[in-house]
């Protein structure tokens, strides 16, 4: 899910993520009166459940699965899949708690299967994979590297035993690409820790790509989750929004059947700026008892509302406060309120909510992070450059625009909202394609803030980088996101980082 992938893309989900083969990836030698890892048809109904959210039916056909297919130990691994998601949207410490003992009885019953099987090390591998990323919501990111280094010496054996097994790749490719965002200063760890551990994300987006080429033209029974771990890769990694949308729009993942579909394509489409798409997506979202809760989607259609300046955003941010009993973005969203009540000229409301976050949530995002520290502060934002910065968020870049060019860096007295202004002219004008003006506001903001401890700098060095990465000025580029990671901003400081150093790594720079 970076460790941004594994906790950015990661700790939001991160969002599914593994697996492939061809006809192999489906079935199995089965040998009389031994243990044996299959997708029968009950299986691959079960797993279909389980990837709708629907975990009562997907537990009442593994329980058929058992009865009917007793040898048959793909039910542990799926059971694995309900466990993982339950952790993952729900964010409760009692269910990690709780659930956390069955990782290694599935390990056990798994590995009683047959050892010549593809699916042998594979699912091990899967289930690591999924403890990890469960154990980084909760920070046991020690714990969770052993886990990704259990997984990764799984993948790398099952790839020389099986290379014609494509399930393998989807998993090496997330790990291969991870493995080449990590900084200089943990590099230590990976080789501690981490034995032959190493990877690129040039390296792990080729192995996604040929997992996508695999499933356009073959039946794969994994190829929802192969389509969302390589359009999340490309969107975080890559930076390559745009061309995650073309893939993930044209890839067949139905919004309306699954919630975890619904998240995939609705978080897309509002990183590439299709703020409309995703609240059609987000609407037409599946309902119902039979689902697991998945309230994050009430918070992003609060979110989408809002950067089209919508009142309608508090319905949805206070369903999701109410409801969501996990650890992030409480604070956040009671921020996103506190800006929804300034915008319609409630400043005791305004005030109510930015008491909230002081109270409420936690801080293990930098998005929780940052609005904590606006709750700590007396100042107010800027209206005219709020409202410039959820449409521009929205991707509303003509209406952000018309917004910023009725003002100028004399309208604002404090050097901060000076600063703020500067950068989104050049937020907008990049999103506008008048690339001299953006380049030109983000030195300025550079210029004038590098010592500043708010954000603007930080984030104009990295989309400077982003410019000139995609204009082939390789020297500039590595310099803007030298810049950038030479900055130590108060706020998002971790996202930030994280994408300069995945920039870094596109160009082959060793930072």
């Amino acid at each position: 899910m970076t460790i941004i992938l594994l906790i950015k893309i990661s700790k939001r989900l991160s969002e599914p993520f593994l697996f492939l083969l061809c006809l192999l990836a489906t079935q199995s030698t089965l040998i009389a009166g031994t243990k044996y890892l299959t997708f029968s048809p009950s299986a691959r109904l079960a797993y279909d459940y389980t990837m709708r959210l629907r975990f009562d039916d997907a537990n009442t056909e593994l329980a058929y699965l058992r009865r009917t297919e007793p040898d048959n130990q793909i039910s542990y691994f799926i059971e694995n899949y309900i466990d993982f998601f339950r952790i993952f949207i729900g964010e409760q410490q009692s269910d990690f708690d709780r659930l956390e003992k069955n990782k290694d009885r599935r390990l056990k019953l798994i590995r009683q299967a047959a050892p010549d099987s593809p699916y042998y090390l594979y699912c091990q591998a899967t289930i690591y994979m999924q403890w990890a990323l469960a154990r980084l919501k909760f920070d046991q990111n020690i714990k969770a590297f052993y886990e990704i280094k259990n997984a990764y010496e799984a993948l790398s054996t099952n790839d020389k035993k099986f290379p014609g097994f494509i399930a393998n790749k989807m998993n090496l490719g997330v790990l291969h690409a991870i493995l080449g965002t990590i900084p200089p200063e943990y590099q230590w760890g990976v080789k501690i820790l981490g034995g032959g551990m190493k990877g690129s994300i040039e390296q792990g987006t080729s192995e996604l790509q040929q997992v996508i080429r695999y499933s356009r033209n073959k039946s794969f029974l994994f190829k929802e989750e192969a389509y969302v771990m390589y359009t999340f890769t490309l969107l975080h990694l890559n930076n390559d929004p745009e061309r995650a949308w073309q893939i993930i729009s044209s890839s067949g993942l139905d919004a309306s059947i699954s919630p975890l579909f619904t998240f995939a394509l609705a978080n897309l489409a509002m990183h590439s700026g299709r703020n409309e798409i995703a609240l059609r997506y987000l609407f037409s979202r599946p309902k119902g008892s039979e689902y697991y809760p998945f309230y994050y989607l009430d918070y992003m259609i609060g979110v989408a509302l809002l950067q089209k300046l919508s009142p309608s955003a508090d319905k949805y941010l206070q369903r999701y406060v109410n409801n969501f009993k996990g650890l992030n973005y409480i604070k956040e969203a009671y921020h996103k309120l506190a800006w929804s009540a300034l915008l319609q000229g409630k400043p005791e409301q305004y005030k109510l909510y930015m008491q909230l976050i002081k109270s409420r949530g936690y801080t293990t995002l930098d998005e929780d992070k940052a609005a904590l520290k606006a709750a700590q502060s007396t100042k107010i934002p800027a209206i005219p450059l709020l409202r410039a910065r959820l449409l521009y968020d929205g991707g509303y870049f003509d209406r952000a625009n018309k917004i910023l060019m009725d003002l100028s860096s004399d309208t604002f007295t404090q050097d901060v909202e000076k600063l703020e202004y500067y950068y989104r002219r050049g937020r907008v004008a990049q999103a506008l394609e008048k690339t001299s003006e953006a380049i030109s506001f983000y030195n300025l903001t550079l210029q004038k803030g590098s010592s500043n401890s708010a954000y603007f700098a930080c984030n104009a060095a990295l989309n400077l980088g982003l410019i000139y990465e995609k204009q082939g000025e390789k020297i500039k580029a590595k310099s803007a996101f030298q810049s950038c990671l030479a900055l130590d901003p108060a706020e998002y400081k971790t996202s930030l980082h994280q994408k300069a150093e995945a920039g870094l790594s596109r160009l082959g720079v060793n930072y």
